[in-house]
């Protein structure tokens, strides 16, 4: 048994299919600072903790609902060492609520654009298109 599988814990894989990343997120995260770098074993491989995936997991979902990498660095308090309070964790969401609530009034706005331009096509084979006409307006 080698000195890899001696050891508890995950490799990077593992890691990536534990927490449904993958291998070059956790690179990413790892570069960033948002994830440590993980221990070595002697052989020089990496293992990550169940603290690593339960941090990647957090860091995946702040992702998926929008915040950005500098947002989840105030959440994981990396920003001046300290963890936050949850007064500082409202107060940067309510910031990204805004911004979320900004992006839904924009994708109306280009959801009904579209519609209108969809509907002025026949969608038949005329050389002049009015979608591409429109696009070409500005």
């Amino acid at each position: 048994m080698s000195d890899h599988e001696r050891e508890s814990g995950f490799t990077r894989g593992d890691l990536a299919r534990t927490t449904g990343g993958n291998i070059e997120t956790i690179r990413y995260y790892e570069k960033t600072g948002l994830l440590p770098n993980p221990p070595r074993t002697s052989a020089g491989y990496r293992i990550y903790s169940d603290a690593h995936a339960t941090r990647l997991r957090f860091i995946l979902r702040a992702r998926e609902l929008g915040f950005s990498l500098e947002d989840i660095r105030g959440l994981l308090g990396l920003e001046d060492g300290a963890a936050p309070t949850c007064t500082e964790v409202k107060d940067r969401t309510e910031r990204h609520l805004v911004d979320v609530r900004a992006k839904i009034v924009d994708l109306k706005r280009i959801e009904a654009v579209l519609t209108e331009t969809a509907a002025k096509c026949s969608g038949g084979a005329a050389p002049a298109c009015p979608i591409l006409e429109t696009l070409a307006q500005g």
